[in-house]
């Protein structure tokens, strides 16, 4: 049996293929408890710091990737400490195939260590969304979806360049350089864009409007429906859906009609001359009586102007933060009620009849 196991072949003997073969096959059968284990014991270092973390969730989250990359790493180290035989070290377009697989094992180490971090990343950001669930603010919800976005992202790019590094063996100093100068040439070509990009971030933290929000911009009044890193999208009163880039919601004068604290509703009459002046003082004296309602938080009724065809009675009330509907209601009322005054008191509108008479003398 020792015979057996002392043959070498391809430069490693049998009974060190046996235990490598042994090791990667127990770390196969137990990776899946094993990365179980693991994800519980940072959960626990993860939940002093977040109490209001789901364990199912954090565990189905990183189980998986974190065993795929434990038995990946286990494998690597293990092939490691077998002696590669020089006699299938081929040369494949001047790289060696020793070289090949070393890449190779690289590659899918650091894919894997990626792939686990992507789903920390995710397993944050629920935590997050969670957290952003119990805030009347909406836009932290997708300022949290941008910067999950964004990290992958960059992310990502560390991974690619760690392939280059370490599989393909490229000098990444002399890359960066060269990305550098092309990143540049990009900005240069992107301005607008990166400018737009700006602009999100300057939306997300100084927060002029929010998901939901009525805003005015430009000759546009609409809702809020999407605040995206180049533009935010608005669905207009005539619900149409329009594009703003962001930086003109940034650098534009915006009206965020959320935010008012009253309605102003007015009224613009000119009375005939006809009418005498202890007509019209009765008469704002009962517009004054129609204001007063809960819905009316401030009126204000005067005769503003005299003029050579009209006395001009302005008429100015506010009401609370309510919606267009209900705004609309209580001015249709107020509306009616004033011209049913009017009617009462046969007061007539300036220019309302005009009376044109034709004297033809016939000649004599």
């Amino acid at each position: 049996m020792n015979e057996f196991l002392n043959r070498v072949y391809y430069g490693n003997t049998v009974g060190t293929y046996l235990i490598i073969a042994i090791i990667i096959l127990i770390v196969i059968i137990i990776k899946r408890y094993l990365a179980r284990s693991i994800a519980s014991l940072i959960f626990h270092f993860v939940n002093r710091a977040w109490k209001d973390v789901d364990k199912k969730v954090f565990i189905n989250l990183v189980a998986k990737p974190l065993g795929f990359f434990l038995a990946v790493l286990v494998a690597m180290i293990s092939l490691y400490k077998l002696h590669f035989p020089e006699q299938i070290n081929v040369d494949i377009y001047h790289i060696t195939f020793k070289n090949l697989l070393q890449g190779l094992g690289s590659f899918v180490i650091i894919i894997s260590f990626i792939r686990l971090l992507l789903r920390m990343i995710d397993f944050i950001a629920i935590i997050l969304h969670i957290r952003a669930d119990l805030t009347e603010d909406p836009t932290d919800n997708q300022l949290i979806v941008f910067f999950k976005d964004f990290f992958k992202v960059v992310l990502v790019l560390i991974g690619i360049l760690m392939i280059v590094k370490f599989s393909f063996g490229f000098n990444i100093s002399n890359l960066l350089t060269g990305l550098s100068l092309v990143g540049a040439a990009i900005a240069l070509a992107l301005r607008e864009s990166l400018e737009n990009l700006i602009a999100s971030f300057i939306i997300f933290f100084d927060k002029p409007f929010r998901l939901g929000d009525i805003v005015k911009v430009h000759a546009f009044t609409g809702t809020v429906e999407k605040i995206g890193l180049r533009s935010t999208r608005i669905r207009t009163d005539q619900k149409t859906y329009i594009t703003v880039p962001n930086k003109q919601m940034v650098d534009s004068i915006l009206d965020n009609l959320s935010l008012r604290t009253q309605r102003k509703g007015e009224l613009r009459l000119d009375i005939g001359l006809t009418t005498s002046s202890a007509e019209l003082d009765q008469f704002i004296i009962n517009v004054r009586k129609i204001l007063d309602r809960p819905e009316v938080e401030s009126a204000t009724v005067l005769l503003n102007d005299i003029t050579h065809s009209a006395f001009q009675i302005l008429v100015d009330y506010f009401t609370g933060p309510v919606t267009q509907k209900e705004f609309n209601t209580v001015k249709e009322q107020i509306n009616f009620q004033v011209l049913k005054l009017m009617e009462s008191m046969k007061l007539e509108i300036a220019g309302a009849s005009t009376d044109v008479k034709i004297v033809n003398s016939k000649p004599e």
